[in-house]
């Protein structure tokens, strides 16, 4: 691996080719179970500046507030309750312009980096509007200059509120006096962006709303509940992605995620796995790191919310900041980087410099608790129900049980996609031709199908290509990741994105004949329930296909076996397979 040349396996790629696809993705399983995406290191530079680019970014817009003092007196005012909040406003403009989770290589994303805007100001490309058949005025999926006047009304709200002065004067626990922003200038940030999001819910998930934008709403609370809710509302993330954790998927998620750290040696790599050549499942050492981890994000949060400041509270947020490092330094797929600095700012401002604001200071219990009511029925709802929800309002973040997809594209049908479908970026190996030779591009595609059946859901995936398509061997298998990147800019895990209605809006464009595109469709498991259903989707016929799958079956399995015993629930006639 060298500055800008990724490291792939030494394979002769015309004899690689020439194998089947389950052969073809096991060598690349096995390579990246020692070696990871084998990511250029000019990529992780990238990541690195980007990281310095924001952090400086937020300096600058807080330094910029009047009365609050420049960079070199820092060590005065990073804590002050107006930092927090325009460090909240600036990430919330940061992801919602794209230089945030979904940015860059590691997202399959090259020529251009970035999408977001390059999609969200452009008329005519798709959007995908919630409930189009309930909330009125939001039918359809093409992008027009409303949804464009919308998304600038966003991003010209959250410099309005960057730039305020801090103007409205508040009292402290201690009969401290604090200057923040005056709630009115915060209001056309907090009802332009949900408005946007019935228009195009991308840009509302993309925007990072379950944390940001409901954090932005307790700036309008009474001083003192707007540093308790503001704390709940980071327990109720840590708890919510703790919560999420406690399955059989786990343990996938973080020894793939390590093994594509920069920071693990090579030579440790191997002990992540119980065998690198025949056992591509989680080592007893990569599942004691996900269980610590799991309970540290349960236990740390409790100390944190509990403790009132001294030793206890310093340790806790000693131990946060190594748990959210850990994740940074690994610079997993998605790259939700700037979200743990978030995290570990907002740890210490909080439950540091604030710690002695507890539940006994409450002056509105309505507000607070309410707002924490809805907050954990949309946890909860997620969990029960993850069909009917993201899994970033249900704060299942990287636990491995996303829903997912795996288009399944006829040769012409990739063609007709790349002339019809508005877009600013192709699919993802017509950007790596522009960049590397043609057995380079076949390998790093081959490797992102590879991190996928790491994970348990992907074991089922490779189980469900003959379901889908008999001549699966010669088509073009994306991950739905990739057709959402390209489709509509942005794309983070959420499953929702490119299933049914990107399917739809595809299709509308680009009119393929029964058979030209399958698409398979899988629902994340439901708490209490480790069953997975999945839906298979002909772009011109509609479905084909539903059933499910158990996880127990999904994790007995060797990602490249494809054996599974699917449960079919319904099947169509499908002589066009």
């Amino acid at each position: 691996m060298g500055l800008v040349s990724p490291n792939l396996p030494d394979l002769d790629v015309e004899e690689w080719r020439a194998k089947p696809r389950a052969e073809r993705t096991k060598a690349l399983q096995q390579h990246w179970a020692t070696n990871g995406f084998g990511t250029p290191y000019a990529v992780y530079l990238l990541y690195v500046l980007k990281i310095g680019l924001y952090m400086l970014g937020g300096l600058l817009f807080a330094a910029s507030t009047p009365g609050i003092g420049g960079l070199g007196d820092l060590s005065d005012w990073w804590n002050q309750p107006v930092v927090f909040q325009k460090v909240i406003l600036w990430t919330l403009m940061f992801e919602v312009l794209g230089f945030g989770c979904g940015f860059g290589p590691l997202t399959l994303r090259f020529l251009p980096p970035i999408g977001t805007f390059l999609y969200w100001l452009r008329p005519g490309t798709i959007r995908l509007p919630p409930w189009p058949d309930r909330v009125p005025l939001t039918r359809g999926s093409r992008r027009t200059i409303v949804d464009v006047v919308l998304y600038l009304g966003v991003i010209a709200a959250a410099l309005y509120a960057l730039l305020a002065p801090a103007d409205r004067l508040v009292t402290g626990l201690n009969g401290d006096g604090f200057a923040i922003l005056e709630p009115h200038r915060l209001v056309p940030l907090a009802v332009l962006l949900p408005l946007l999001g019935l228009r195009d819910k991308t840009i509302f998930l993309a925007a990072r709303a379950e944390h940001y934008w409901v954090t932005l709403l307790v700036f309008f609370f009474p001083f003192v509940d707007m540093i308790v809710a503001a704390k709940l509302i980071m327990v109720a993330i840590w708890w919510g992605a703790a919560t999420s954790k406690l399955n059989d998927h786990f343990p996938y998620v973080v020894a793939t995620m390590l093994a594509n750290s920069p920071l693990v040696p090579p030579f440790l790599k191997p002990f992540l796995w119980r065998d690198v050549k025949e056992d591509v499942t989680p080592s007893p050492y990569a599942r004691f790191v996900a269980h610590a981890g799991t309970v540290v994000e349960f236990g740390i949060p409790l100390v944190l919310l509990l403790s009132t400041g001294g030793w206890l509270t310093l340790v806790a947020l000693l131990v946060i900041t190594l748990f959210h490092l850990n994740i940074l330094s690994a610079i997993p797929m998605g790259v939700p980087l700037e979200w743990n600095v978030m995290m570990m700012f907002g740890a210490w401002v909080l439950f540091g410099e604030y710690s002695d604001y507890g539940f006994g200071d409450v002056t509105q219990p309505l507000l607070v608790y309410g707002l924490l009511a809805l907050i954990v029925a949309a946890v909860a709802w997620g969990n029960v129900r993850p069909d009917q929800w993201s899994f970033l309002p249900s704060m299942r973040y990287y636990a491995g049980t996303w829903a997912t997809s795996v288009w399944l594209f006829r040769p012409e049908a990739e063609e007709v996609y790349a002339q019809k479908i508005a877009k600013a970026a192709q699919l993802p190996q017509r950007q790596l031709a522009r960049l590397y030779p043609p057995e380079a591009v076949d390998l790093m595609m081959g490797k992102l199908g590879a991190w996928r059946g790491l994970h348990p859901h992907g074991r089922a995936m490779a189980g469900l290509y003959p379901h889908a398509a008999d001549d699966h061997e010669d088509r073009l298998v994306l991950d739905g990741e990739m057709v959402a990147g390209s489709a509509i800019g942005w794309n983070f895990g959420d499953g929702h994105l490119h299933h049914e209605a990107l399917l739809a809006a595809v299709q509308e464009r680009c009119g393929f004949a029964p058979g030209d595109l399958r698409v398979i469709m899988m629902e994340s498991p439901p708490m209490g329930r480790p069953v997975q259903q999945y839906r298979i989707h002909d772009a011109a016929t509609g479905l084909i296909e539903s059933g499910e799958v158990d996880v127990a079956e999904m994790i007995s399995r060797q990602p490249w076996d494809g054996s599974l015993p699917f449960r079919v629930v319904a099947r169509t006639d499908d002589s066009a397979r």
